[in-house]
């Protein structure tokens, strides 16, 4: 007892947090062994819980009750306390083995038959036996009674302490010759009146188990049940520890040619997403399972695991983007594979969820390519857990707040606004929470509604929209070019409330960026209630929290928060979550993902993330808004180019979709090459202002020639990059990209002085052109008057010191996107600025920037249907 006592003492004192709690199920009334327990456990520290169970209960609800028990985060041991009829292995069997204190499960005693004895625990009786006897070798045991389990645990551990052992019944033939040759009997049952003591060798030494047959109660083995309950919290606090992962990876067989990105993905077979959860050190509770091959992990495991130290932090960034494509989701996926499945490294990918616009429009998925990418890759592009989709529900939700709020304030006078805010019910008046938070920010200490006087009423019930301010679209994930301007009220009954408006994709929708960038329920839910969707007719901000919408959305978000975990075709985890677009948002997946995927893959482990189109779009906005926003720091960039997009921006002919490439591309041109590696080296120039190591990835395609292949490197590290290094992970899955994991392990002990690129105290203005100039090149920036009027406002109403994110086309350094290469000399347009509050940063449009897309004359759904018989989808890439 006392040293049971003193290991949970010394428990504790290392994990603080630490409650350990022993669930013990009876099936029979027996109050005073309960009061042991509760006794025992009281002086030795332990927490337990009693599942007293009905006299006569049968199998099948005593293992109903095990399997809840099994499920519980709060229980680390599980003992059981029946009638010797109920002890079967169907019972048994049912206590996960990490919960087994009694160390009768056929798990347990497998491994301590075959001596695995760091692995096993000693059953509790068996324990005391044990601890009784001494000097065993040699000795004749003789074991009278004690079946099944029991039996097979003592016989096992005498065996293994030099004792000849023999079992039998109580009716044996031969008992009474059997007992005159022991030196030493256990008794496992009650001994019958018919076997007198003499039939005993003089000198032999007794020992019954037989009122403690299988549990060891606790009142007399609760010392040895507690050592095995201190055994198992050990166990459960080092499994909480970063380790190497017991991944099994999933074995690729590259074809040549390689196949389409469906026929890949349907080729390999995933693990089931629990057996993965299970792996990276997921516990049950902590997942909730949509299918087969995907999964919603639970915030809960941020504060089990925040102890741990994080992982490397890896982003992968681009050059310019071309209509050839770079690859950087592949580049993502295939050093993802690399690390974890072919260098046994913990690694994670994180990826944001692809918009159903472009994917049905002229993009495609974004699961990678090739034998890079995330499986079921259908499962990815289409639907996943519904992320999208609650966020288009909350923001129209709102949206449709707006313009109530307005038409009811324009057709009811204050008392009438008054008496529907806040009825009477049940003959009580009384404000909601929400309301009351606004009396607080009016400046109205009262809680009575009696109470108010008519000035405070009218306060309280007006917002005064003025609707030429609203700046909150409704939006729809479709690539619907005639939503783009729209004009709502035309009804009757809106009373002539008549005012232009326009649809945004639903990625783009300020919701979405608060996704991305949230850490916490609580504060996902202060963002929301901090969105500002218009200003009141003296100028000041009407946010979501005025319209009492602030609860409502975050209902709608609760599931949305939670980061989706899938695979890749190696087997190895990912993270989808979040997807604003980088050229109208911030282009990054989710703070939460990353976070929870550093904890995961423990201090040695890596993190890879993506962020959209160039380095100087959407790694800047990771940089300058999301880092800011997480308070992580990355460790390496990894920027990823072509031969084929290099030769485009030194010069080399446009692309058009669906058309035969031109010999520029297909053919050895070394000078293209050369001339278009000045973006490669601008982008390198850009990562390089923050001060974080970068490795270039070059994507490289069979039309490359060795001596491109070398001249891309070359330049690349003659640039600054760390090193560069050529990939084959779309056609060689993880095994092509292995050079590029050691690359990256070794830039990652480099020294990193990573810094922000500007100061947020800066005017709004200065910070934008610190953007334009040190980033995109730019002279200067000149503002349009709706631009500068709107950073006046926004600097008068306090929201000067936020973060820039710019909305500009992303296939230039420029505003202009037929400019490739870098472009110098140029003056950047700013038309407008607009707020997201609750994301928390400034976003300026460049130019003549659509935050809604459209359909091309040939969309990618002209390829996409589904297999009636089989419910296979086909034509998605």
């Amino acid at each position: 007892m006392e040293n049971a006592k003193n290991s949970l003492a010394s428990l504790k004192r290392e994990n603080p947090w630490l409650e350990p709690t022993l669930a013990i199920i009876q099936a029979r009334n027996d109050y005073l062994i309960q009061e042991a327990n509760k006794n025992f456990a009281k002086e030795v520290g332990l927490r337990v819980i009693h599942i007293c169970l009905p006299e006569g209960s049968t199998k099948d609800e005593i293992v109903s009750e095990i399997l809840r028990l099994n499920e519980d985060p709060n229980v680390q041991g599980l003992a059981l306390d029946l009638p010797e009829s109920l002890y079967s292995s169907k019972v048994l069997n049912a206590v996960k083995p990490e919960k087994d204190v009694d160390g009768l499960s056929s798990v347990n005693l497998g491994r301590l038959v075959r001596g695995d004895v760091s692995d096993c625990l000693i059953p509790p009786t068996v324990g005391a036996v044990m601890e009784l006897l001494e000097d065993l070798g040699g000795k004749r045991v003789l074991l009278l009674g004690a079946r099944g389990a029991l039996g097979a645990a003592l016989q096992s551990e005498l065996q293994r302490e030099g004792a000849a052992v023999l079992s039998c019944h109580w009716d044996t033939p031969q008992l009474q010759s059997e007992l005159r040759h022991a030196d030493v009997v256990v008794f496992g049952s009650m001994k019958p009146n018919d076997v007198p003591v003499s039939w005993m060798k003089p000198g032999a030494t007794i020992i019954s188990c037989a009122h403690n047959l299988l549990s060891g109660k606790r009142e007399k083995g609760g010392s040895r049940g507690t050592a095995n309950m201190v055994k198992n919290m050990e166990r459960w606090i080092q499994s909480q520890q970063s380790r190497k992962w017991d991944l099994h990876c999933l074995k690729l067989q590259p074809l040549s040619p390689v196949p389409s990105d469906i026929e890949i993905s349907r080729a390999q077979s995933p693990k089931a997403v629990d057996v993965l959860a299970k792996e990276i050190g997921l516990l049950t509770d902590e997942i909730e399972i949509y299918g087969q091959t995907k999964a919603k992990v639970r915030l809960s495991l941020l504060e089990r695991l925040k102890d741990q130290p994080d992982g490397k932090y890896v982003l992968v960034a681009g050059i310019t983007p071309t209509p050839l494509g770079e690859g950087k989701s592949t580049v993502t996926i295939g050093l993802v594979q690399a690390l974890t499945a072919h260098l046994n490294i913990n690694s994670f990918a994180c990826l944001r969820q692809p918009s159903q616009g472009p994917t049905f429009g002229v993009k495609g998925g974004a699961a990678g390519g090739g034998y890079a990418q995330v499986i079921p890759m259908e499962e990815f592009n289409l639907h996943l857990t519904g992320d999208i989709h609650a966020i288009t529900a909350a923001n129209n939700l709102l949206a449709a707040a707006i313009d109530a709020r307005i038409l009811h304030e324009n057709t009811q006078s204050d008392k009438s606004l008054y008496n529907r805010l806040v009825p009477v019910v049940n003959g009580v008046r009384g404000f909601s929470a929400i309301q009351l938070a606004r009396l607080r920010r009016l400046g109205i200490s009262k809680t009575d509604p009696e109470t108010l006087t008519e000035e405070e009423i009218s306060k309280f019930v007006r917002l005064d929209i003025d609707p030429s301010t609203i700046t909150w679209q409704r939006v729809v994930d479709t690539n619907d070019r005639f939503l783009r301007k729209i004009t709502v009220g035309q009804a009757n009954t809106e009373k002539g409330l008549v005012r232009q408006a326009q649809f945004d994709i639903a990625v783009a929708s300020e919701i979405m960026a608060i996704l991305a960038l949230t850490t916490s329920l609580q504060d996902m839910k202060e963002r929301l209630g901090k969105m500002v969707v218009a200003n009141d007719k003296k100028g000041e901000p009407v946010t979501a929290e005025d319209l009492g919408v602030t609860g409502a959305l975050a209902v709608l978000m609760k599931d949305a928060i939670k980061p989706t975990l899938m695979q890749t075709l190696e087997g190895t985890p990912v993270f989808v979550h979040a997807g604003p677009f980088a050229n109208i948002a911030h282009g990054n997946s989710s703070v939460l993902a990353d976070k929870i995927a550093l904890k995961l893959v423990g201090e040695k482990g890596f993190v890879v993330t993506e962020a959209g189109f160039g380095a100087d779009i959407g790694m800047e906005k990771f940089f300058n808004i999301k880092c800011r926003a997480s308070g992580l720091v990355p460790s390496v960039v990894v920027l990823v180019a072509t031969v084929r997009a290099l030769k485009m921006h030194g010069g080399g002919p446009n692309v058009t979709a669906g058309a035969p490439l031109k010999k520029e591309y297909t053919e050895e041109n070394l000078q293209l090459v050369a001339d278009g590696c000045c973006n490669l080296q601008k982008q390198i120039q850009i990562t390089q202002l923050f001060g974080v190591p970068v490795v270039v990835a070059l994507n490289v395609f069979k039309t490359d020639s060795p001596a491109e292949v070398d001249l891309v490197c070359k330049i690349a590290k003659e640039s600054g990059a760390f090193d560069a290094v050529p990939c084959n992970h779309w056609s060689a899955g993880g095994r092509g990209a292995v050079k590029l994991a050691q690359a990256v392990e070794k830039a990652a002990n480099q020294k990193n002085s990573f810094k922000y690129l500007y100061n947020l105290e800066l005017p709004i203005v200065e910070k934008i052109r610190i953007i334009a100039q040190k980033v995109y090149g730019a002279q200067d920036v000149e503002l349009s008057p709706i631009a500068q009027s709107q950073v006046d406002r926004y600097t008068r109403q306090g929201f000067g010191n936020l973060p820039i994110c710019m909305a500009k086309t992303h296939l230039s350094l420029s505003h202009q996107p037929e400019r490739k290469g870098v472009p110098t000399g140029f003056i950047l347009p700013i038309s407008d600025v607009r707020a997201s509050i609750g994301a928390g940063f400034i976003y300026p449009l460049v130019g003549t920037m659509s935050t809604m897309p459209g359909l091309p004359t040939r969309p990618c759904f002209y390829d996409i249907d589904l297999d009636p018989i089989t419910e296979q989808v086909k034509g998605l890439f």
